[in-house]
């Protein structure tokens, strides 16, 4: 698990667009990497919207805003195009790089435990250190708290 002013862990996978997104290209630029449990759930809706609507916030501020969950690039895909989403959304299927930044955790619903995601932010500098993480993330609020730390850095 990645602690502040660790180098972030490198990864290229596929987003959204039939791409692929490597970390260490995106430098110069800070990262706002986000891990979401799963494409149009509410919550995940919730917290992808808030940083569209933040986009040119965050690009103003010098950085890219990467959503990175289990989720297939189709699934990405329609995700996108059914909520007006202007982020890159990068699919680890895999699940390495989840594992790699300690967010594939045992989780708890109604008694049972079962493994997913759990929600969490790494703020990236331009040198490819992390700055600041949020783990456990609750959605409302986020986004301007992650805005904030951004143009701070």
């Amino acid at each position: 698990m990645p602690e502040i002013g660790a180098t972030a862990p490198d990864f290229t996978l596929p987003r959204d667009g039939g791409e692929t997104l490597t970390l260490s290209a995106l430098s110069p630029s800070k990262v706002v990497l986000y891990f979401y449990p799963k494409d149009d759930t509410s919550g995940c809706t919730k917290e992808a919207i808030g940083f569209t609507e933040a986009a040119e916030d965050f690009a103003a501020a010098g950085a890219v805003v990467v959503g990175v969950s289990k989720d297939s690039v189709a699934k990405h895909d329609k995700f996108i195009a059914k909520h007006g989403l202007k982020v890159a959304l990068v699919s680890d299927e895999e699940g390495g790089v989840c594992e790699a930044y300690g967010t594939w955790v045992e989780k708890a619903m109604y008694g049972k435990k079962y493994m997913g995601i759990e929600r969490a932010t790494f703020l990236i500098d331009g040198e490819g250190r992390i700055a600041q993480v949020w783990r456990k993330v609750k959605v409302p609020g986020h986004v301007d708290a992650v805005l904030e730390a951004t143009r701070a850095l």
